[in-house]
């Protein structure tokens, strides 16, 4: 009697040659299409062809409304029909730079715009002075050898993949005054509630407490791939020679730490200046103007007050000061490279 054959004539579909036809007949049918046009435009060319639709798309989306809004920043009015706006020229530039005194926002003829750009001078100088200090004393405690190292690392950079409306509205639930988590906490106490959100100091110090929380996991993972890029050998070196803990992270880790830290601060300065989200959803600018800054200024002027000449004259400075801040990080990285 012989023994029955596995290998049937009629495959399962869960066959591999089965699984690969789909794919096989779509590629000879992009085959079938992409090679006349090989032929005709040539095989150095063909590249073009595939970057092509990335280029229609960052046209449309990015270089358009770039050029547009260099447009408006020259131009007055309230349409936003570009046959219905006046060319003023710089009007709107001397507008925002008419001031008697530049640290006096009242003195000036765009006082919103000074409110919000001192309000964001405050928030970057506070922001991305501790937002790199926790995350730099973060990163040196996970890169320890502690049981449970992933857990923490985890739990560290959780907050970084929420939207940062829902982490605006999830610390407005706890900080509200009537209703709020905190508040309540407090009054279980015996203390009385305080307006987190209401008081100027607060807000401004909840803003800016709130923002380091969310963004501190990614500079944290930033500055723990720099540690360990760190060769062990200069730890040894260093223990070698009798250094101490700080005598190490002094001379050793700190300096071989530094490109990965100008990296950090050039991006916690570039987020911190365009500021914007989880404080329209937090205080909408206030109390007042207390926690208005520069992108919520342009929001405004352009979407409620309808004023989209200033508004994209205040952008296009906002785009002046992040350039200079970028060109700013190449050279000083340029020159680390070369020391």
């Amino acid at each position: 009697m012989q023994p029955t054959q596995s290998n049937s004539p009629n495959r399962s579909w869960l066959s591999g040659d089965i699984l690969l036809q789909p794919f096989l007949w779509f590629m000879s049918l992009l085959d079938y299409v992409l090679a006349p046009l090989q032929k005709l435009i040539g095989y150095k060319r063909m590249a073009y062809f595939f970057v092509l639709p990335n280029l229609v798309i960052f046209g449309i989306f990015i270089l358009i409304p770039m050029l547009l809004n260099f447009y408006y920043g020259f131009t007055g009015g309230t349409s936003v029909l570009l046959e219905n706006r006046p060319v003023v020229g710089i009007a709107n530039f001397e507008k925002i730079f008419t001031c008697q005194d530049f640290f006096k926002p009242n003195s000036c003829g765009e006082d919103l715009f000074w409110r919000g750009a001192w309000n964001t001078l405050t928030f970057v100088i506070f922001q991305v002075i501790f937002i790199i200090l926790f995350s730099l004393l973060t990163a040196l405690a996970l890169n320890r050898d502690v049981k449970g190292r992933g857990i923490f690392r985890a739990v560290f950079f959780y907050p970084v993949l929420l939207s940062p409306v829902v982490v605006a509205l999830i610390w407005k639930w706890i900080l509200q005054y009537q209703n709020g988590v905190l508040n309540a906490f407090l009054v279980s106490l015996g203390l009385d509630k305080v307006p987190w959100l209401l008081d100027a100091n607060w807000a401004q110090f909840w803003v800016i407490a709130i923002s380091i929380w969310a963004q501190m996991g990614f500079f944290t993972l930033i500055l723990l791939a720099g540690l360990q890029a760190i060769p062990k050998e200069m730890y040894e070196a260093a223990s070698m020679d009798g250094a101490n803990k700080w005598r190490t992270f002094w001379n050793v880790t700190l300096p071989l730490l530094m490109p990965t830290m100008t990296v950090v601060l050039v991006l916690a300065l570039i987020r911190a200046v365009q500021v914007f989200d989880q404080v329209f959803v937090l205080t909408n600018g206030g109390p007042g103007t207390a926690t208005l800054y520069i992108v919520q200024y342009i929001y405004r002027t352009a979407f409620e007050f309808k004023n989209y000449g200033m508004a994209a004259a205040a952008s296009l400075i906002l785009a002046i000061v992040l350039l200079v801040l970028t060109v700013g990080q190449l050279i000083f990285q340029r020159r680390q490279e070369a020391a």
